[in-house]
């Protein structure tokens, strides 16, 4: 756990970074709003309601079977996630909805009764979400790397930790 927070510290601050050189970083809030085209800020705002979505899902979850891993690890890199997706927002000056998803009764309704049945939708959602960056979101961000290299992070650790983490409990 240690390592992986150290990692995924090294990967804010290097996000940071290239926020900070970035020309249109540097830029007016309202210029930097209308010079990002609506489908790259459809991309980012697609990005964090799926970060919201997993929070708010991984969090009913936490609600009915407790704070069991993987979901008490996930639902925090859930939350980093959407902040990573609002700092971009906020750079471009465009404006951050709330998680309104965050313990709706629906939400709550469309946890399974079993856990491991919880970790098989965990598995599900972790593969939509990487189809979703790689089909969707990472194709229309292009011309812009410092929204670019946020979002495959995301998509990484999707692929990577999560969607592993939710194959090991489903099991």
């Amino acid at each position: 756990l240690a390592a992986r927070t150290r990692a995924l510290i090294i990967c804010a601050l290097i996000v940071a970074a290239g926020l900070a050189l970035s020309p249109i970083a540097s830029a007016s809030t309202a210029s930097a709003a209308s010079s990002l085209p609506q489908p790259v800020q459809d991309a980012l705002t697609a990005a964090l309601m799926d970060e919201y979505h997993a929070e708010a899902f991984y969090s009913a979850v936490i609600d009915k079977f407790g704070a069991t891993r993987p979901f008490s690890n996930i639902i925090r890199s859930e939350q980093m996630h959407a902040s990573w997706v609002i700092d971009l927002m906020k750079t471009y000056g465009m404006d951050v909805p709330t998680n309104a998803a965050l313990g709706s009764a629906e939400i709550a309704a469309a946890v399974p009764a079993s856990f491991g049945d919880a970790c098989a939708a965990g598995v599900e959602a972790e593969i939509a979400n990487r189809d979703l960056y790689d089909g969707r979101l990472l194709p229309v961000v292009t011309g812009y790397p410092d929204i670019t290299s946020v979002l495959i992070q995301l998509r990484d650790a999707s692929q990577n930790m999560h969607l592993k983490a939710f194959q090991r409990c489903a099991v």
